[in-house]
C-alpha cells in the first residue's frame, strides 16, 4: 500500500477577478518530516500558493489534500489543527504580550473561547523557554527585536501542533546571525509527523537547511527535488534571468553567487 503524503496539491489554479493567473495547475506530493524550500522570484505565486493551502484564500480549481483528505471548505478550526502560519511579517499586535501571543496558538483546541486550560499554559510557557524567549514573555510584541518577533511567531505556530507549518519569508529584515538562528530552529523543529514549507528568497540559505526545495516562476512549478541536485547556474538563469556561479565550499554546502542581471534585449 502506498504511503499517503502528509500534502498533496492536485492540479491548483488561483485566478484573480482582473483575470490575473497567479497559481497555474500545481500539482506535487510533500512527505511528513521535511523542511521544504519554496524558492523563486517576486511575484511567482509562492505566498499565494502558500495561502491556498491554509484556505486563506479560496482556489479557482483543483484540490489540496492533508493526510489524503482534502481541506477545502474545511471549517477554519479545523484546518488551524492541521496546518499552521507564520506570517512575513505581523502588521497589528493589539498590544499583546509575548505570552499572549503564543498563547493564540492554542485555541483552535479550546472548548472555550476565553478560558486557557492549565496545561495550555505549561505547554506555552515551555514552548516560550524551547524557543529562548520566556524572559521576555511579558513584554508587548511590537517593543521586541526583529529576530525576537520572528521567533515568538514561530512558536505561536509551534503551540498549535500542526501537521504543516507554513512560514513567509522568515528571514526578511534579519542580520546574518538571525538569519541562521531562524533556520535552525525550523530546522529543529519538523519532526517525523511535520513538515515545514518556507518560502524564501535566500537561495544559498534554502540549500543548507532543506531537504527539499520547490522553484516557481510565473505561478508554475519549474523544478522539485534536493536542493543540491535541481538548483544550477542553467536553472537560476532561466528563473531569475540572472548570470550565477553555483558551486559547493569545503564543507559541502550549496553557495549561489549571483553576477550580473541577464538583459532582455541580449
Amino acid at each position: 500500500m502506498d504511503k499517503v503524503p502528509l500534502l498533496e496539491l492536485r492540479n491548483v489554479n488561483k485566478q484573480y477577478d482582473n483575470g490575473f493567473h497567479a497559481v497555474k495547475d500545481v500539482s506535487f506530493k510533500i512527505d511528513p518530516g521535511l523542511l521544504v524550500g519554496l524558492i523563486g522570484p517576486n511575484g511567482c505565486g509562492k505566498t499565494t500558493m502558500m495561502r491556498c493551502v491554509n484556505s486563506m484564500h479560496k482556489t479557482s480549481s483543483g484540490d489540496i489534500l492533508v493526510d489524503g483528505e482534502t481541506v477545502l471548505n474545511r471549517s477554519p478550526s479545523h484546518i488551524a489543527r492541521l496546518i499552521s502560519n507564520v506570517p512575513a511579517e505581523l502588521k497589528a499586535s493589539f498590544g499583546l504580550t509575548v505570552f499572549e501571543t503564543v498563547m493564540l496558538g492554542r485555541y483552535p483546541y479550546m472548548e472555550n473561547l476565553w478560558w486557557e486550560t492549565e496545561e495550555d499554559e505549561t505547554h506555552v510557557e515551555d514552548t516560550l523557554r524551547k524557543f529562548g524567549v520566556d524572559h521576555l514573555k511579558n513584554r508587548p510584541l511590537n517593543m521586541l527585536s526583529s529576530g525576537e518577533r520572528q521567533r515568538v511567531l514561530i512558536a505561536k505556530a509551534y503551540v498549535q501542533e500542526p501537521r504543516l507549518m507554513l512560514v513567509d519569508e522568515p528571514t526578511a529584515h534579519l542580520d546574518m546571525k538571525y538569519k541562521l538562528e531562524v533556520m535552525e530552529y525550523l530546522q529543529y523543529m519538523v519532526k517525523k509527523d511535520m513538515s515545514i514549507m518556507v518560502a524564501e528568497h535566500d537561495i544559498s540559505l534554502m540549500a543548507r537547511y532543506c531537504d527539499l526545495c520547490i522553484i516557481m516562476k510565473k505561478g508554475e512549478i519549474v523544478a522539485i527535488g534536493d536542493p543540491k541536485e535541481v538548483i544550477t547556474s542553467e536553472l537560476i538563469e532561466e528563473v531569475y534571468e540572472v548570470n550565477a556561479s553555483v558551486g559547493f565550499d569545503q564543507d559541502g554546502e550549496l553557495y549561489v553567487l549571483p553576477k550580473r542581471y541577464r538583459s532582455k534585449h541580449e
